[in-house]
């Protein structure tokens, strides 16, 4: 038998422990091992979640399923960096092996738990960490361990993927649909990991260092969130022919890392821009399979907590057949590869001008444009109005961001020119 002990009883928490008690016997079946939900630690001990437990599984003390010497496995679930981290490296300093759904976590404090846990000998499972009941951290480490990857694009956070599902639907504007969202429990009472792309950001720094096999945390991942998307920008981008979505993207261009999380404008005939409301994607290009894509649901009690409890099975029948502990070193990783720098970044570019209707203002913006390297490929002018600025949207070829950021200031400043342009990445096939 393989005694397991969650410490975090909230949504995952009870999820997790939902499946080991009601799926034990498949579990059984499946692994040929028996496991055992021994101890829950939470500070809440009374809240009814549903699942009936034998008296004495619930405990307030967190320490004394560390200390437990029947415990084999510590799944860590109450979020957080500080107790989080201290509870994790606990459990590998007595022996435990570990799992967690702890994104924020591993993206901050990842090398030094993996380090730790190599040198104990014990496992880490972090399937949850990433995209809920979404496979992917398996996917990439293992089932396309012998590809390069190109690159990753992922929609991994459920919440903005929600509220731009409904402002595209509905062309709702932003604070009204956050709002819904919270309401109907998609978005935190205070949403800004997911709305500021911090969320995504984390997962990413997962991803990219499994799959180029370098440290990554979330400092080396730009991140911009979707605040300041309006249905005007939808709009626009669904007559050119695209969806917005906030995309968390990892390629290697020329030897070097491309680490980015912002709204971008994605081909409407792309996969990836069918995937709407709290559901998650990742596509996934390698050299030898080419593109692969992962879906499903990328949160809640039920898809995280089968993450977790699919790590929980692989180390159970580690330690049953005498393997678990071999494998600790596997996310012992190299150095950062090189990381290319936002403003290297090649990308085609959405902007949106609001310029007063006088004769030579396209001329003045494309000759700006030119100056700095940029290339039009399509404008688009809306209303005609003598005194008032309208808006003048044009869709680039590959362009620099450097040479975008330039452009986009010196643009901002001409007379006819009222108000910030907005400009909004665009990843597809580039338009003759």
């Amino acid at each position: 038998m393989i005694n397991v002990g969650i410490v975090g009883f909230g949504t995952v928490g009870t999820g997790t422990a939902r499946i080991l008690v009601n799926n034990r016997g498949l579990l059984r079946e499946r692994t040929g091992v028996d496991i055992n939900l021994r101890r829950i630690a939470d500070l809440d001990t009374r809240r009814d979640r549903g699942i009936k437990l034998p008296k004495g599984t619930l405990t307030k003390d967190a320490g004394s399923l560390i200390n437990d010497p029947e415990i084999d496995i510590i799944v860590e679930l109450v979020g957080g960096t500080t107790f989080a981290k201290d509870l994790m490296l606990r459990a590998i300093a007595a022996g435990k092996h570990v799992v967690t759904a702890n994104k924020a976590l591993l993206a901050t404090h990842g090398n030094e738990i993996f380090s730790a846990a190599r040198k104990a000998g014990v496992e880490v499972g972090f399937e949850a960490s990433v995209a809920g009941g979404i496979p992917i951290i398996k996917v990439v480490r293992e089932g396309l361990v012998a590809n390069r990857i190109r690159a990753i694009y992922g929609i991994i956070n459920g919440t903005t993927n929600y509220i731009l599902t409904k402002m595209t639907d509905e062309g709702a504007e932003f604070s009204e649909v956050l709002k819904e969202a919270q309401r109907l429990g998609y978005a935190e009472a205070d949403p800004t990991y997911d709305i500021e792309g911090i969320d995504s950001a984390h997962k990413l720094a997962i991803l990219a260092s499994l799959a180029y096999g370098a440290r990554y945390s979330v400092k080396d991942v730009y991140a911009e969130g979707i605040s300041w998307i309006s249905p005007m920008d939808i709009d626009f981008a669904r007559e050119l022919g695209y969806k917005l979505k906030l995309l968390a993207i990892a390629k290697e261009v020329g030897g070097k890392i491309e680490l980015r999380v912002h709204p971008t404008m994605v081909p409407e005939e792309y996969l990836i821009s069918k995937v709407d409301g709290v559901y998650n994607a990742i596509y996934v290009e390698g050299d030898a399979v080419g593109s692969t894509l992962y879906y499903g649901r990328g949160a809640g009690d039920m898809p995280t907590g089968s993450a977790v409890v699919s790590d929980i099975a692989e180390i159970a029948r580690g330690i049953s057949d005498k393997t678990a502990g071999r494998a600790a070193g596997r996310q012992s990783l190299s150095g950062k590869k090189n990381l290319m720098k936002m403003d290297d970044v090649m990308s085609m570019y959405y902007f949106r001008f609001s310029a007063l209707d006088k004769p030579g203002v396209l001329s003045k913006i494309s000759g700006i444009l030119g100056k700095h390297h940029i290339s039009i490929v399509s404008v688009i002018q809306k209303g005609r109005h003598a005194s008032k600025a309208v808006p003048l949207v044009v869709l680039t070829h590959r362009a620099r961001e450097k040479d975008v950021t330039r452009a986009v200031r010196e643009i901002n400043r001409l007379p006819v020119v009222v108000g910030k342009t907005v400009f909004i990445r665009v990843e597809g096939k580039e338009e003759d």
